[in-house]
């Protein structure tokens, strides 16, 4: 078990009570989540999940899928592509930046795991609408795909409180969501181990390893709702 500062420990248990105050609590995820399980924030041939298989889902994605199951989280929101989210069992899940682990068609928006869609005539094709098929991770100059964005938005609309862990807040659109949420008068919660664009924002700033400060809160959550 981790053991913090006075401070931060206040400071989590401060976040936990804002966390049941709230009426509707989205959470926004970043890279850091990731590279905190052993992954570089853009995977290739070289990457460690690539080399060595999945990294146990037992911090932060465990704590966000645990939140969701408690009925607390309403959505996630992650601009990860790893699939880790996923694998650690979330399920309102909006992915704004694709799953490298899904085939997505570009015409009707349906995806499709991984080797899902034959390869043996190219370009592979949608079988709901005919349309082409590629890999559903947002490349560079793509743009979000609609359905993923709608979602996001409605979701942002509803929150009165988000929770942003491991992302530096400097990428769009994603970092417009906690700061309409802010706007609306909201509270923001932060967990990260630097300052970021959010900072100044944030009721609640908890500063160290989302990995073991997230469990923790899980923690201080659990004990106020028996």
């Amino acid at each position: 078990m981790a053991e913090f500062s006075e401070q931060l420990n206040r400071e989590i248990d401060d976040a936990a009570e804002l966390i049941l105050s709230a009426k509707y609590l989205v959470g926004l995820t970043g890279a850091g989540v990731s590279v905190e399980s052993g992954i570089p924030p853009f995977r290739g041939p070289g990457g460690l999940w690539t080399k060595h298989g999945e990294p146990p889902m037992d911090g932060y994605q465990r704590f966000l899928a645990e939140l969701e199951k408690l009925g607390i989280l309403k959505c996630l929101i992650t601009q990860n592509v790893d699939n880790l989210h996923r694998a650690a069992g979330s399920v309102n899940l909006a992915e704004i930046h694709g799953n490298f682990m899904l085939d997505r068609c570009i015409s009707c928006g349906s995806r499709f795991r991984r080797g899902e869609i034959s390869l043996e005539v190219l370009p592979p094709r949608c079988p709901k609408c005919g349309g082409l098929v590629k890999g559903d991770g947002v490349a560079f100059g793509e743009p979000i795909p609609l359905d993923v964005l709608a979602l996001c938005q409605s979701e942002t609309d509803k929150s009165d409180c988000m929770l942003v862990a491991g992302t530096s807040a400097m990428v769009y659109p994603a970092a417009a969501f906690p700061q309409e949420v802010w706007r609306r008068g909201g509270s923001l919660i932060e967990v990260n181990l630097y300052e970021s664009e959010l900072t100044r924002i944030c009721w609640i700033s908890l500063r160290g390893q989302t990995g073991t400060i997230l469990p923790e809160l899980l923690s201080g959550i659990k004990v106020k709702v028996k």
